[in-house]
């Protein structure tokens, strides 16, 4: 189980890497449309503080969700600022956020709570602000031709996100048959596979011998396609997802990996 003090270290880690993607940027670099269409660069600096910025302060709760109709009043309070005055501004939720994280007891990680999922852990509504803040810099990087470090914890825990998904992608979006098997073999900064059966309903497995239909991405291909930031095609073109198997499943598995925006 991750402990409450390592999901705040990769939450700094996160956000210093954010600081530094846009600590240099120029007017026109701030105004570059993002992988979110409806962005641009600093609407998604915007975006991500205004969410830390509701959270700063909220108790897990199963029955009281966080503030999020809050977040537009920090989207109405930074309108008009610079890129530069943003990022100052940001920085400052971000270290507020930091500062009531730490004030929580350790214990609150396996507290039941309310997540973007439905109800579980508090550990499990960090992962998610993780994968979060992982995918929001690269909906960042990405159109500024910037490249990121896909490798590292951060990395390892938006990866485990997907793969806490990987049977509802498969069963669902992906709608592989009973009886069919699939593995996600998983490349560059995270090397790892991933394995998914359907017998009466998909699940994920630890093996499969003889996998009906073989996937290959590098992580930052699988993780974005499954969050669905970027064109499957465009990364089938590419060459940074391809299948073996059988052709007409490996091609669906690489083109309906998306189950979240």
């Amino acid at each position: 189980m991750t402990t409450l003090a390592e999901y705040i270290e990769l939450q700094r880690m996160e956000w210093a890497g954010l600081q530094r993607l846009c600590a240099d940027l120029t007017p026109e670099q701030w105004a570059v449309r993002s992988y979110c269409p409806d962005w641009d660069i600093a609407g998604v600096l915007t975006h991500v503080a205004a969410v830390e910025k509701v959270l700063t302060g909220w108790a897990p709760s199963t029955e009281q969700p966080p503030p999020f109709g809050r977040m537009g009043e920090f989207e109405v309070e930074v309108a008009g600022l610079t890129g530069p005055e943003l990022l100052v501004r940001c920085a400052e939720v971000m270290a507020a956020r930091l500062v009531d994280l730490e004030a929580m007891d350790p214990s609150v990680v396996e507290a039941a709570s309310i997540t973007p999922t439905g109800i579980g852990t508090y550990g499990g509504f960090l992962q998610v602000r993780i994968f979060d803040l992982w995918v929001h810099r690269r909906d960042m990087a990405g159109p500024l031709g910037i490249t990121t470090d896909d490798s590292g914890p951060a990395t390892e825990m938006a990866l485990a996100e997907v793969g806490g998904a990987l049977g509802y992608i498969v069963g669902k979006k992906i709608g592989l048959p009973d009886g069919m098997g699939i593995t996600f073999h998983i490349t560059g900064g995270v090397e790892t596979d991933l394995h998914v059966r359907v017998d009466g309903r998909a699940a994920r497995v630890e093996s499969l011998d003889d996998p009906d239909v073989e996937i290959a991405a590098d992580v930052g291909t699988f993780i974005l396609l499954a969050a669905g930031r970027v064109d499957p095609r465009q990364r089938i073109e590419a060459g940074r997802i391809t299948w073996s198997g059988d052709t007409e499943w490996g091609e669906k598995a690489a083109t309906k990996l998306r189950y979240t925006m």
